[in-house]
């Protein structure tokens, strides 16, 4: 039987869209508060004006590469179109790069004027982005499919880490914790740390 989008679903991959569909509407509603920037008005990119299309930049390569991960992930739609799998992966993989290129710029020319630990953290999130991604387009060039899966949702984990961010500095308590300062580099680590090692465990415990 021709297998369609519609197939039945498996316990494990209706759980996957469930979390996919979550995300993808939980990320939604910081894209959408996020649009305003594109008005390119001095008085709503502040202290950005100076460096609006790194931050265009940054902004578009993210939202770009939130919205297609989803997709990349269903593998009903990819078994179907992989065509259209693979040409946005590409578009992903060249988002995440000016994204992250962006993200570094933006690091050592305004969040350096917060705090070095501020722009070293979100150095460190920009690096670990780049290179899990560029693992994830070496597989693929390789063959290595399971490799591949493997470093694309490390990718996208980190690729959802920027809005879990701000999610969790938005919390009542943590904002009582300190500064920005001094809880802004704390959280960012946080995330990268936890959110790779419990993906790593359940890549593990899958083997």
């Amino acid at each position: 039987m021709k297998k369609t989008l519609l197939s039945p679903l498996t316990l494990k991959s209706g759980l996957t869209l469930l979390v996919l569909a979550f995300i993808f509407m939980f990320s939604l509603t910081y894209i959408i508060e996020d649009l305003r920037f594109y008005t390119l008005k001095e008085n709503v990119l502040g202290r950005f004006f100076a460096i609006k299309w790194w931050l265009i930049g940054h902004l578009s390569g993210g939202i770009l590469a939130l919205l297609i991960g989803p997709f990349q992930f269903w593998a009903n739609f990819r078994n179907k179109y992989l065509k259209l799998h693979r040409n946005l992966g590409k578009v992903y993989l060249i988002s995440i790069l000016i994204a992250s290129l962006c993200s570094t710029y933006m690091a050592w020319n305004t969040a350096i004027m917060v705090h070095w630990t501020w722009a070293f953290s979100l150095q460190g999130l920009a690096f670990v982005w780049l290179i899990s991604s560029f693992m994830a387009y070496r597989s693929i060039r390789r063959k290595q499919i399971e490799n591949h899966k493997e470093w694309m949702i490390r990718s996208y984990v980190v690729t959802t880490g920027f809005v879990s961010f701000r999610w969790i500095m938005a919390l009542p308590f943590i904002q009582n914790l300190g500064s920005f300062p001094e809880v802004a580099p704390t959280v960012v680590w946080s995330i990268l740390a936890l959110s790779l090692f419990i993906t790593e465990v359940i890549l593990r415990w899958n083997k």
